[in-house]
């Protein structure tokens, strides 16, 4: 199944797409969150629409928010593609490597990105991104991870460099958190739709190809790094976590950093497509910034 969340910023509408049509799934559920996925939401939801209970919901100039609810957390994986640790100018990782962004970093895949104020190195990141659907603590072992896995989404694990490597005092948080950072979806899917382990990722600047790999290059897949992560946190329903990037960002030094006017252009297989277009940071008005508050208000 393929879940969505549509509508304004702050007011979407929770939805599943199916089949190329798109349905409301207001009565079932109020939103994709965690509730909604740890109390057999998506079960119900199957059986709603088996059972032609849902109603159709008209898209048109509908914007597309991320398919979950701002989550509790949202734990990422660096260095996790051997390519990419390369272009990094550093070693894979022995075990995997873990830093946090906020709540706040999680928009709409079509949302405008926002430079931060003095950023002279924005950088893009396709990933894949796992939902979680159970309570995860101590698990005993990788063959239990996909039990506590509600799906799967396309995110962009935007990065300011600098602030990510040489303010970061040893964290690498403070070049992953700025508002907005993490454009994510156009779905959730759940498991059953796709193999996780072999998913073609790419992205584009301005149409020109940046990065092209699969999932299967990853040095810790997705059963190993929720086992891992849940020795020492718990993972809880609709947190999100990001797996890594592959190689061909503009840390590599092979291409510009991301500038005003920008087109950023994402999609992994059977996830969807994200279109991000890149703005300036303005003084905030009324306590948000302009641009993020021009793309609450875009139909796209």
């Amino acid at each position: 199944m393929r879940f969505a969340r549509l509508g304004p910023r702050g007011a979407e509408r929770p939805a599943l797409v199916h089949d190329g049509t798109t349905y409301d799934l207001s009565g079932i559920t109020p939103d994709i969150d965690g509730a909604f996925l740890s109390d057999d939401g998506p079960r119900r939801a199957a059986a709603a629409l088996a059972a032609g209970l849902l109603p159709r919901l008209d898209t048109t100039g509908l914007r597309t928010g991320a398919p979950i609810a701002r989550p509790g957390a949202v734990i990422c994986v660096g260095l996790n593609y051997a390519a990419h640790a390369a272009e990094s100018g550093v070693a894979p990782p022995d075990a995997p490597v873990m830093f946090l962004k906020t709540p706040s970093t999680v928009v709409g895949p079509d949302d405008d990105v926002v430079i931060p104020r003095g950023s002279v190195a924005t950088d893009w990141e396709v990933e894949l991104g796992v939902v979680i659907g159970r309570h995860a603590s101590y698990l005993d072992s990788p063959g239990q991870a996909l039990a506590h896995v509600a799906g799967f989404v396309l995110a962009n694990d935007l990065s300011e460099r600098t602030f990510q490597l040489q303010d970061s005092g040893g964290q690498w948080s403070k070049g992953k958190c700025a508002p907005g950072f993490n454009p994510t979806g156009p779905w959730l899917v759940t498991p059953d739709e796709l193999d996780h382990r072999a998913l073609r990722l790419r992205s584009w600047v301005n149409g020109e190809p940046r990065q092209d790999s699969t999932t299967a290059d990853m040095i810790f897949g997705v059963e190993h790094l929720v086992h891992h992560l849940s020795q020492y946190l718990a993972l809880e329903p609709g947190d999100l976590v990001l797996t890594g990037t592959p190689e061909g960002v503009a840390l590599s030094g092979r291409f510009p950093y991301l500038a005003p006017g920008d087109v950023v252009e994402l999609e992994i297989d059977g996830l969807g497509r994200q279109r991000q277009e890149v703005r300036a940071w303005s003084p905030p008005e009324g306590g948000r910034t302009v641009g993020a508050a021009a793309t609450a208000g875009r139909a796209r």
